[in-house]
């Protein structure tokens, strides 16, 4: 085991994770393509340094589909289109499979008219939203993706969560090999940061979650269980009303917008598979740079440039640009050929394994 921190790490072998993801995901019913599909996505968040994501997230999926709640071999359909719209019903699949779905849809409507803009109803949990942003970008488009989530966002001055964690992402091809990638949670954290902290056994920083009073907490447990975090900015006084109104943003592209469940008429946040199907909406952009004027990437790389290169406060954090972090954690990701997972993963996972009857995850040997 390595040691970071107090926190005990066990590193297992990218393709070996894959394959742990997929077999589970095929153990409960999930097709062999819904699976792989389901599971790439996953491991990308595990790839690029967004635990949270990742394996974390498995036996969510797996519990909605052993419940009944995602009907993972059903096929999404399109309900109504334009020559830049479309509006469709997942048809309660798994949230990759829709995803891809849409955001094809989404490119080749921009490949054709310049933007195309997919809103998608009766899904389930998809993910990084810049996974399915970065899909567009590497067709040469800029790409969005937006998605509404369980309530967990306490709207500011409330006790009570009325919003999801509605995260919203943006990803656009840069020249000189570059990319812009922006893909952020509307609350302070997504909720997969308070569970990757139980994990761990460690505190909250400030300004991520409330306890039942809608007083400021840092027990990863009590918040877990209130189900309250705070907007992006926190508290009123640190303009926490901004995060509050993109996440009532996002809620209007995705399930305003797409007619599935909106806001507080979306089920709890549960692993457990209760609550019957999420019926999530989702909200897919593609714009062609093309359409405008010329020089878009070399714009963009200036920019990114520029801001790397700033002097920063503390010399031994330089700044970064937006996604430079998740690619630098992926380029060692890659070196290494293996993800790291806290303890407690292994040994839930190992438990998981078990009830699923699949070959469990080799870990590899301690340097």
């Amino acid at each position: 085991m390595d040691n970071v921190g107090e926190v005990q790490m066990a590193r297992v072998a990218t393709r070996e994770a894959l394959r742990f993801m997929t077999d589970c995901l095929k153990a409960v019913g999930a097709a062999s393509r819904a699976a792989q599909q389901q599971a790439e996505l996953l491991i990308e968040a595990d790839r690029v340094g967004h635990p949270s994501h990742g394996l974390n997230r498995l036996e969510l999926y797996v519990n909605d589909i052993i419940s009944g709640a995602c009907m993972p071999n059903n096929e999404p359909k399109v309900l109504k289109e334009t020559a830049s719209t479309a509006w469709i019903d997942a048809n309660n699949v798994l949230g990759a499979t829709v995803s891809h779905f849409a955001m094809d849809i989404a490119v080749k409507k921009a490949k054709e008219s310049g933007v195309g803009w997919v809103s998608v109803k009766g899904s389930n949990h998809n993910g990084m939203a810049g996974y399915w942003a970065r899909k567009a970008s590497e067709k040469g488009l800029i790409g969005m993706a937006f998605t509404n989530t369980s309530p967990l966002l306490a709207p500011t001055r409330s006790k009570k969560a009325a919003l999801g964690t509605n995260p919203l992402s943006v990803v656009a091809p840069a020249s000189a090999g570059e990319t812009f990638y922006l893909d952020m949670a509307t609350t302070a954290v997504a909720v997969g940061k308070i569970e990757m902290q139980m994990r761990k056994e460690e505190k909250l920083p400030n300004g991520w979650a409330q306890d039942p009073d809608g007083k400021e907490t840092n027990d990863a447990h009590l918040a877990f269980k209130t189900g309250c975090l705070m907007p992006l900015g926190g508290g009123e006084q640190t303009s926490g009303y901004k995060g509050y109104g993109l996440a009532a943003m996002v809620e209007l592209f995705c399930g305003i917008l797409s007619g599935s469940n909106y806001g507080h008429h979306i089920r709890s946040w549960s692993h457990s598979g209760d609550g019957g199907p999420a019926n999530l909406g989702h909200c897919f952009v593609a714009l062609d740079p093309e359409c405008f004027a010329p020089g878009f990437g070399d714009r963009l790389t200036d920019c990114i440039h520029h801001w790397r290169e700033l002097e920063p406060a503390d010399p031994s954090s330089p700044v970064l640009a937006p996604g430079d972090k998740e690619k630098k954690h992926a380029e060692l990701t890659d070196a290494k050929g293996t993800v790291s997972y806290v303890k407690q993963q292994i040994e839930s996972s190992a438990a998981l394994a078990k009830r699923l009857k699949v070959t469990p995850m080799k870990v590899e040997p301690e340097i």
